[in-house]
């Protein structure tokens, strides 16, 4: 899959892709769907797949002061989309010039002038262009006059209800990852570099892989049952604190992940950590001792429920 960060100026090789055009942000089901519109087209043009997305993520330029709230990193977006199949990965840089193009000016200097697209696939509520103007029926009408196709994903969703980006931050903030991964179609998981903390952990015998959050939404604080993947591939089932540790003392909101049977360096290594079950509120116990008896609780609770 190649990345591409512009939209103008761009090679033969990288215009002319049947494209789904949107955020993206988590890549869950109800995207596929539209992607899935793209993907039929572009079999159908033989053209390349391709996805529209946007960096920053435009609430970051209107709302900059507005919580975390993103579902994944770019490489994981990336990773993602490469295995839909898409081919062409255009992360269009969202500052002030894109954002002040009307919802005709998007379509025709972005789109036809652009990346010269032929065919552009849309959820059922998209909007665009400066004051989120641009629809569905916009896009069709553009299409039409721009020598483009366009398709519109209708609402997705399953008898618990309609799939969102919102749905799913709802659902981590609540601690419920399940339902986050039932609507993702995989569990949701913090990708970061293992950074030095208190290192009571591994002074305790739970030496623990320390993991900032950065734009990240923020799950409920506690316990979580996990599963990690390492830089090589290998996955090690695990149990995590998601909080600040009120009980060694306060500190940035941080995942520590304890992976069991394992004892390797991490620092400064990538690792994907999913966030697999809520097992309990993160809490202030009054001893390490006392916490150290709920760690070894937690540890049986997570390899039960890990299978580990």
């Amino acid at each position: 899959m190649r990345i591409i960060h512009d939209w103008k100026g761009l090679s033969a090789d990288d215009r002319g892709a049947a494209v789904a055009l949107g955020n993206f942000d988590g890549v869950h089901l109800g995207h596929q769907q539209v992607i899935a519109g793209a993907a039929e087209a572009a079999r159908r043009l033989s053209a390349p797949l391709g996805v529209i997305s946007f960096d920053p993520h435009p609430r970051r330029l209107f709302h900059p002061n507005e919580p975390a709230f993103r579902l994944m990193t770019l490489d994981q977006q990336a990773r993602a989309l490469a295995a839909l199949g898409v081919e062409r990965f255009y992360l269009l840089p969202f500052d002030f010039e894109l954002a002040g193009l009307s919802d005709s000016d998007f379509a025709l200097r972005v789109l036809a002038e652009g990346l010269g697209v032929r065919h552009v696939a849309v959820g059922f509520d998209i909007s665009f262009g400066k004051g989120r103007t641009g629809s569905p029926a916009a896009m069709r009408r553009y299409g039409e006059a721009l020598g483009f196709s366009v398709s519109v994903a209708e609402a997705f969703g399953d008898e618990a209800g309609k799939i969102s980006s919102t749905a799913i931050r709802d659902a981590l903030r609540d601690g419920r990852p399940e339902e986050a991964a039932r609507m993702l179609g995989r569990p949701f998981a913090i990708e970061g570099v293992v950074r030095r903390g208190q290192q009571l952990g591994r002074q305790l015998g739970i030496p623990t892989a320390n993991i900032f959050l950065d734009d990240y939404v923020i799950p409920r604080l506690g316990v979580y049952a996990t599963r990690t993947r390492l830089p090589d591939g290998r996955v090690q089932a695990g149990v995590a604190n998601l909080g600040v540790n009120p009980t060694t003392g306060v500190v940035e909101t941080r995942l520590e992940v304890w992976l069991f049977d394992f004892d390797e360096d991490l620092y400064g290594q990538m690792l994907e950590t999913q966030l697999v079950a809520f097992l309990r509120p993160e809490e202030k116990f009054p001893s390490i001792d006392a916490m150290m008896a709920r760690i070894r609780i937690d540890e049986a609770e997570a390899r039960r429920i890990l299978g580990a």
